[in-house]
């Protein structure tokens, strides 16, 4: 279905009357290293769960990997002049850690770093900030071998991963983070086995995002000492969760999955400490013994700044005695506890990947962390949409996507005249990629990528986008 709101015509806004962003806004594009940059075993690059994944029969649509993708690691020089073309102010990518640190242990790979090196001479020759995450999910196979992020030492290998690209990259990044979307990676990859490293086990999940957030918390502290005037920040994706009543019930159920989604991550990360009511809800599933003495207050090393992925919302209803519910949203078995809680489809418009639109979800997103988390600055660091698209005549007119943007980047303006810090806005994505267990299928990018012939084409959502940029701002309406 298409997004009922009207876009502005292409390349036009309105001079009259426009919603202004703050001066120095930092407008951006995000990608991931193993979504676009192919070249899988050159370079000295070994695998990651990812390939391994990605390799294993019946893991992704249609058996897609992300051997080649973009291509954009022989393509980088193309790329960046794309990016200034449109006017990015920042670029958010990610780093491949066994690209750079092949196995996870031991030296740096000199030709991987040489890659990440070039990218950021060329990104700020043309302007643009650099802004690198230092997890996408691409944990090295050998580390999952050895237990993956279930086990504790995985974190202590990150935190050595994390000196190793201070040492190569510290005095040429000002922007560091450290995990993105730890959500996914604890209780998609480890809990419902629908991305890498496909396990299943609640209790695996639970241990996994807690040393997610330790190696976070070891790597920030790394990063302090060894970038100093660094800004250090962490990713993660959260949703507005609703209960479809005002039942006890149903306002029960929205208060489990709210823990999980949001403040499984937001408390440690924040606050120093898990919800209660959290582990009230996992005792039948762990009894928190992974935790250690000292682990909060690593995990809750202070930050510069908070980056937030918004997609979405979550409606959810009561579980029904004696009755499975649909698996609406990824699989059930991503909740552990509460895998019987209903997540209701209301029937509104919805992207390509079936998620509901609702852009005033990311103006109490935005004003919840603010208000009830941290005074820090705040950043967008994903917000996008998947639409299906049609070359016609060289053009793409992706109307869908560009009205999406117009609808979220308003209520990122709703939400900084509300007072939010919000300091800037990272557009996914940049360009169509793998997109994980749904391979090829699914676009998010505003550049269109023929992966035949590996060529690009700026959709109507780009140079509508690169006005925006130009103008600092939105025509109101």
């Amino acid at each position: 279905m298409s997004n009922p709101a009207t876009p502005p015509a292409v390349g036009v806004l309105d001079e009259r009357a426009p919603l202004t962003f703050p001066p120095g806004f930092l407008w951006g594009a995000a990608t991931a290293a193993y979504q676009i940059e192919g070249a899988a075993n050159e370079g000295g690059r070994t695998a990651s769960i990812w390939d391994t994944f990605s390799h294993t029969e019946g893991r992704t649509v249609a058996g897609h990997t992300g051997d080649v993708a973009c291509d954009h690691y022989h393509r980088l020089g193309d790329d960046v002049r794309l990016m200034a073309e449109l006017g990015l102010k920042s670029y958010r990518f990610s780093v491949s850690w066994p690209r750079v640190q092949p196995g996870g242990s031991g030296p740096a790979n000199a030709e991987g770093l040489d890659f990440y090196q070039r990218m950021v001479d060329e990104l700020l020759a043309n302007g643009i900030e650099p802004w690198l995450t230092l997890y996408h999910w691409d944990l090295p196979q050998e580390l999952e071998d050895a237990g993956g992020w279930p086990a504790r030492d995985t974190a202590a290998r990150f935190a050595d991963y994390a000196l190793l690209m201070a040492d190569a990259l510290g005095d040429r990044v000002k922007y560091w983070t450290t995990l993105n979307e730890p959500w996914c990676s604890a209780f998609l990859g480890y809990g419902s086995g629908v991305h890498a490293p496909g396990r299943s086990d609640g209790a695996d999940a639970v241990r996994a995002g807690h040393h997610l957030m330790l190696g976070h918390g070891l790597a920030v502290q790394a990063l302090r000492t060894a970038v100093p005037g660094a800004q250090l920040g962490v990713t993660v994706n959260l949703y507005p969760v609703t209960p479809v009543s005002d039942s006890p019930g149903d306002v029960d159920a929205a208060r489990r999955i709210d823990a999980l989604a949001n403040r499984f991550f937001l408390d440690p990360i924040l606050r120093g400490a898990y919800p209660d009511d959290l582990v009230a809800d996992l005792a039948k599933v762990t009894d928190f013994d992974h935790v250690h003495e000292g682990d909060l207050a690593v995990i809750s090393s202070p930050l510069d700044v908070v980056g937030i992925n918004y997609y979405s919302r979550h409606v959810v209803a009561a579980p029904i005695p004696g009755e499975q519910p649909e698996a609406y949203w990824r699989d059930q078995a991503c909740w552990p506890g509460s895998e019987d809680v209903r997540f209701v489809n209301r029937g509104v418009p919805v992207t390509d990947m079936g998620w509901e639109i609702d852009a005033p979800g990311l103006v109490e997103t935005l004003r919840r962390v603010h208000e009830e988390y941290t005074d820090l600055p705040l950043y967008v660091t994903e917000n996008g949409s998947a639409f299906v698209d049609e070359v016609v005549d060289g053009q793409v007119d992706d109307v869908d996507r560009l009205a999406y943007f117009d609808a979220h980047l308003r209520a990122s303006h709703e939400a900084i005249s509300a007072g939010v810090p919000l300091r800037g806005y990272f557009a996914w994505s940049l360009m169509d990629n793998f997109e994980w267990a749904w391979g090829y299928t699914k676009r998010f990018g505003m550049i269109y990528v023929d992966y035949d012939k590996q060529t690009r084409i700026p959709k109507s959502s780009a140079r509508w986008y690169a006005e925006v940029i130009r103008r600092n701002g939105l025509a109101a309406q």
